[in-house]
């Protein structure tokens, strides 16, 4: 082929979509044996946007346009071209090995200026944004004010950060001042085929604190939620905390823990969440520094595949005070983890570990997703990935799954 009859022009089209369009204008590329270096189309309310961009020789380019001038009038399209230099089509070519990012958007409802600041903040990072798509379904008018409505955007977005860190302290201020969620992942091929997710359980997978139940009832209440609080906080060592707290509950009743089981308070999008990804092949845990028995109560339940907690002492039908077997703290989980990801012959980066606490912390920087959930602020602050504003079944729209494949 001689090159200098070679042309590339970007045909782009715009109008009322209807079955048959995208069809037409490729079968007159066909019949002139035109190549397509690129193809996009986007649907929005029945509005088509597609754009090719096609390579042909010089002695035909006019006759193809001519042909999709007039198919583009018969079927009421607008229809632009513009040529494209052999220079312009190699720098764009060369931009393809630039590092990929997907950048989630989520709320209860999104408005305009969250996306105003966070394209700006997009852009002062000298990157260039691809795609845009809604993972959640359509929404009916009056619907974004429900109390559990649910809103998401994805953006697909090329280029090297200039500085990662300050882009992603900036999203973090933003998604706490203007009440939303934001995601920022890197688009590898383990974020497309995570295999192994872990949860901590206490105020991630229920609504409450177990050891602060089984206290009430011991008239503990005050002493160990102040002891629980600090621990979660960071400003005690955790097994330190756990010891105390479990010697109080010396002389309790074991038959108070499936009372306590049987009306745990489930946190909103559990059900959803496990449904979808025992579908979808997860491997599930749950590794916490609660107890087993409200683990298995819930690996029962919802159908996980692993707990691992720590065991109360039971003699004579009521707990010791004391515990059986090693802590799983901070540490022990991340290592757990691990373990589980060797044992199930999965990459570390295909994981993802979720939790509240700053005992969830080492587990959340070991995944290859660590995921802050309505988490205390020191754990907000230093995970990359948050969720505060909907329920667990959020996790789906950080993985990339549409309403439309999980309903």
């Amino acid at each position: 082929m001689d090159t200098k009859k070679l042309e590339l022009i970007l045909v782009t089209l715009a109008g009322q979509d209807h079955p048959g369009v995208t069809a037409a204008f490729t079968e007159i590329l066909a019949r002139y044996d035109a190549g397509i270096l690129d193809i996009g189309q986007a649907d929005i309310h029945h509005t088509l946007s597609l754009g090719i961009l096609i390579k042909t020789h010089s002695d035909v380019s006019g006759d193809i346009m001519k042909e999709l001038l007039f198919k583009a009038s018969e079927l009421n399209i607008n229809i632009r071209f513009a040529p494209v230099s052999l220079d312009e089509y190699e720098q764009w070519v060369g931009r393809q090995g630039k590092h990929r990012w997907i950048i989630t958007l989520l709320g209860r409802r999104l408005r305009a200026s969250q996306f105003a600041d966070v394209s700006q903040e997009i852009f002062k990072q000298g990157l260039n944004i691809d795609g845009i798509q809604r993972l959640t379904g359509r929404m009916p008018l009056g619907e974004e004010e429900q109390p559990l409505a649910k809103s998401c955007v994805e953006f697909s977005v090329r280029g090297t950060p200039l500085n990662y860190a300050e882009m992603q302290k900036r999203f973090m201020q933003l998604s706490q001042e203007e009440d939303f969620d934001i995601s920022v992942q890197e688009d590898t091929m383990y974020r497309r085929c995570r295999r192994l997710i872990c949860f901590d359980m206490d105020s991630t997978l229920i609504e409450t604190e177990v050891i602060d139940e089984l206290a009430m009832r011991a008239g503990v209440g005050d002493k160990v939620k102040a002891i629980t609080e600090r621990a979660m906080r960071g400003e005690i060592d955790f097994c330190e905390s756990f010891k105390e707290r479990v010697a109080l509950l010396e002389g309790l009743d074991e038959s108070v823990m499936r009372e306590i089981a049987e009306n745990l308070p489930i946190t909103e999008g559990v059900d959803r969440l496990m449904e979808v990804l025992k579908r979808a092949g997860f491997k599930t845990a749950i590794l916490s520094g609660g107890f087993t028995y409200f683990g298995n109560y819930l690996k029962q339940k919802f159908g996980f595949d692993y707990v691992y907690a720590n065991e109360l002492e039971i003699k004579d039908g009521k707990l010791t005070g004391r515990y059986v077997g090693d802590i799983v703290d901070g540490k022990r989980k991340a290592e757990l983890l691990k373990l589980l990801a060797q044992f199930e012959n999965v990459n570390i980066a295909q994981t993802i570990a979720v939790g509240d606490g700053a005992n969830d912390l080492p587990m959340l920087s070991t995944a290859g997703l660590g995921i802050a959930f309505h988490a205390k602020p020191k754990v907000r602050k230093t995970a990359n990935q948050s969720i505060s504003t909907i329920g667990l079944d959020g996790i789906l729209y950080f993985l990339g799954f549409k309403d439309s494949f999980i309903s």
